[in-house]
């Protein structure tokens, strides 16, 4: 599928707290945690829970809460496909990294171990 200059505009302006509470209970309804997740959130951001708490509670929309964010140098190995799009090919920087982070949700629900979501490379 390829991605839109509407629905860039739509990620641009979706609030991170809209869509927060469906990552927890996605990855609760599956036996995951809060904890799980935030360390998924803060591997990507670089955000600590308290930043996240604080960004869920002053509804920021997904372009402030990346513009403020320390994008994980491994972050460009997350691949596949998510939403029905395949994430290395969407060209909007902003959009790619929402689905990053919906496939490190994704992932997490589907019981994937952590050190694999966080691409932990073997030494």
């Amino acid at each position: 599928m390829k991605v839109t200059a509407a629905h860039n505009e739509r990620m641009a302006k979706m609030t991170f707290s809209s869509v927060y509470p469906h990552y927890l209970s996605k990855v609760e309804k599956k036996g995951r945690t809060k904890e799980e997740l935030h360390t998924v959130i803060s591997w990507l951001t670089g955000y600590d829970d308290k930043n996240i708490e604080y960004y869920v509670a002053n509804k920021t929309t997904f372009k402030s809460f990346f513009e403020k964010a320390n994008l994980n140098a491994n972050a460009h190995l997350i691949k596949g496909v998510i939403c029905g799009y395949r994430i290395e090919e969407i060209d909007n920087p902003l959009t790619q990294q929402v689905r990053f982070l919906d496939k490190l949700v994704d992932e997490l629900a589907k019981g994937r171990k952590m050190e694999k979501i966080l691409r932990v490379e073997k030494t």
